[in-house]
């Protein structure tokens, strides 16, 4: 006599779990909420501004000014207004490129720990600490 059990069961559970654990990573992004960026590709390139939001699992970061869409919305409430509503959209992290302290002009960042042992970006082009805006 056949087993009423069904063959995929014990193999879908593994699997499910594997693509979970790959969806929950995170993607290291080299600039933070609040810094000023440049974005260096795309339609966009040349403009600044100051980043929004960070999305750590698809890579991508929010620059205020940069990249705006429009979206149809609808009142939610009976007092809220519908329209076309202008918001910026996410851009890849690898288009933006953090701006200089000191001169103003895009940089990579290195890692340099400090005396009390706490890690802070320290900008290549001049040599000078990045700060923290949080």
């Amino acid at each position: 006599m056949r087993d009423l059990k069904h063959r995929k069961t014990d193999r879908s559970r593994a699997v499910n779990r594997k693509r979970h654990a790959d969806n929950a990573e995170r993607v290291k992004i080299h600039v933070t909420k609040g810094d000023t960026v440049r974005v260096v590709r795309g339609d966009d390139k040349g403009k600044e501004g100051k980043v929004m939001r960070v999305y750590t699992k698809t890579g991508r970061v929010t620059v205020e000014g940069v990249n705006i869409v429009k979206r149809h919305r609808r009142a939610r409430t009976p007092d809220e207004q519908s329209g076309i509503v202008d918001f910026p959209a996410p851009i890849h992290a690898s288009n933006v490129m953090l701006l200089d302290p000191k001169s103003g002009d895009p940089t990579r960042t290195r890692r340099q720990i400090v005396e009390d042992g706490t890690k802070e970006r320290i900008s290549v082009k001049s040599g000078e600490a990045l700060p923290r805006t949080r």
